[in-house]
């Protein structure tokens, strides 16, 4: 059973990134944290929570959200079934995004 980061990743501007995958008989409670290092500009953030790399319209929990300059989007107590897809994508190579919680075996 894993605890504590379990994904992390510098994200590029406008591109699908999966931080986090579920492992296989695995359950998942996670914490999802985007920070947008820019000193002065906004970042769009879409996250989904996906079956696949590629989210279909249902699976996103924020879409566009604006983070500000030096400001935080933060997800918490996230249940995730096994081999669960924590997607995310910014508007800026300005972002950050890390996956922690716990895991447990099924």
């Amino acid at each position: 059973m894993a605890s504590g980061v379990l994904g992390q990743s510098s994200l590029s501007a406008t591109t699908l990134t999966t931080v986090y995958t579920v492992p296989a008989s695995t359950l998942a409670v996670v914490n999802i944290n985007i920070v947008n290092r820019s000193t002065s500009a906004t970042a769009d953030v879409r996250v989904a929570l996906a079956s696949t790399a590629t989210p279909g319209v249902s699976e996103y929990i924020e879409f566009d959200a604006t983070i500000p300059a030096r400001g935080v989007l933060e997800r918490t107590g996230i249940a995730l079934g096994a081999t669960k897809n924590v997607v995310v994508y910014s508007s800026t190579a300005n972002c950050s995004a890390s996956v922690y919680g716990l895991e447990q075996s099924v």
